[in-house]
């Protein structure tokens, strides 16, 4: 066994919480016009509006724990779409385009996806017994 091994859960889940921040910082950015905005976006305005709509709710969703692999899934999904539908147009690199946000964010939420929230997720708080279950698989694997 690894000696990070037993930080894995714990590291896991502020990583999920800091990527939950910030990606609900970009979300009220745009929707509300703070943190440095110009102004906020018309509601309903495509596509703009609703993916700050997105990362607001998503973010938060990630941020607090609570139904954190869809809503990682999701957001992991619009990042994707973000890419390939405006970034990708004016070059396919991530560095040219000024798509390394959209990319990294992408990759980042696929990856909680995946591993699921670690600790401090507040659905685990809500069903102890559920998080023991989602963590035996991780536990058996660090055993082996």
């Amino acid at each position: 066994m690894n000696r990070l091994d037993i930080a894995r859960d714990h590291v896991l889940g502020l990583f999920r919480i800091v990527l939950g921040f910030l990606f609900a910082c970009h979300g009220a950015k745009t929707i509300f016009g703070i943190l440095g905005a110009k102004a906020p976006a018309a509601v309903g305005l495509w596509p703009s509006w609703w993916a700050a709509l997105i990362q607001l709710v998503g973010g938060t969703l990630v941020l607090l724990g609570i139904g954190t692999r869809i809503a990682a899934l999701i957001s992991s999904g619009s990042m994707a779409y973000a890419y390939f539908s405006v970034h990708v147009l004016t070059g396919i690199w991530p560095i040219q385009n000024g798509g390394e946000a959209a990319a990294l964010f992408c990759w980042a939420f696929l990856l909680i996806a995946f591993t699921g929230p670690g600790r401090f997720a507040l659905a685990s708080a809500v069903s102890p017994s559920r998080a023991a279950a989602a963590a035996e698989p991780v536990e058996a694997e660090t055993r082996a």
